[in-house]
């Protein structure tokens, strides 16, 4: 999903969350991307199914805070806490939070990446309402970059190999890595 497609389904959801609509459930199960609403404080009250999705667990509404997933590292691989995430940012400063790539653990011990896009709502006196916050997946672009490095380890160390059928082998690996890096990206639609 790209960041203006991310973008417009977030202001569905923030319009939803600042109309205070009853139907606020049903709107966050419509949105194809993981989505969930804190109040001021941070505790989770509502998410839609692709969280869950996403997360490998259901969060525990009003108990868990700050993010629905069961750990969070950053795009470095150092864990971040809860409350330092860009969700607890963007509540604590009142102001949206991008551009910050993570890490999620699922408790399956599975990691994805992920670009959020926490913002905060405000009432209409301009008062803190709760945010609301969308999920990008990148696994799969990560995955395919990873695969394309390869490919070109492949091709490097073939230059450097004299045998004909090694240099050979090395070719048809790059050749497979780059088909499963172009498979990585290809729309699941």
């Amino acid at each position: 999903m790209s960041q203006p497609a991310a973008e417009l389904l977030l202001d569905r959801a923030v319009a939803a969350v600042r109309g205070r609509q009853p139907d606020l459930q049903d709107i966050l199960d419509d949105l194809p991307a993981p989505v969930y609403v804190t109040d001021t404080s941070g505790r989770i009250i509502a998410y839609n199914g692709a969280c869950i999705t996403f997360s490998g667990r259901t969060p525990a509404a009003g108990l868990d805070r700050w993010c629905v997933t069961w750990r969070l590292y950053t795009e470095a691989g150092e864990p971040l806490a809860h409350e330092d995430c860009p969700m607890a940012v963007a509540i604590r400063e009142q102001r949206p939070v991008r551009g910050i790539e993570a890490v999620a653990e699922c408790p399956d011990g599975s990691r994805k990446h992920f670009l959020p896009f926490p913002t905060p709502v405000f009432d209409e006196d301009g008062a803190l309402a709760g945010a609301v916050n969308l999920f990008v997946d990148l696994s799969d672009r990560k995955r395919a970059e990873y695969l394309r490095g390869e490919a070109k380890r492949c091709r490097r160390l073939a230059e450097t190999i004299g045998d004909r059928k090694t240099v050979e082998t090395l070719i048809r690996m790059a050749g497979e890595y780059e088909a499963r890096a172009n498979a990585a990206e290809a729309p699941t639609d």
